[in-house]
């Protein structure tokens, strides 16, 4: 019986398991294309909140006349938002 070749299911049932494995495998793993999104999301992440709150002061400054007054504060909240929401999601990785 060992001659015989091997049914089709028994192909594909074997060929999933083989798949199941190396996905398991890969999940285990972390791969360098993932590493270097993660990093680039937690950039974004802290970028973004201190745009937000940079634009937020200088448009306020322009409209009160305020020279940097409202901009320099709201940089800092907005980048101490932006590192608190990494940490979250590191903490959530």
């Amino acid at each position: 019986m060992s001659g015989e070749p091997p049914h089709p299911e028994e192909r594909l049932a074997e060929a999933v398991r083989q798949r199941a494995a190396r996905r398991r495998e890969a999940k285990r793993l972390p791969s360098f294309a993932r590493n270097f999104g993660q990093i680039g999301i937690l950039g974004w992440q802290i970028v973004v909140p201190a745009l937000v709150g940079l634009a937020l002061g200088r448009w306020l400054d322009h409209r009160l006349a305020s020279g940097i007054f409202w901009t320099a504060p709201l940089l800092v909240v907005g980048t101490g938002l932006g590192c608190w929401s990494a940490w979250k999601w590191v903490q959530r990785q």
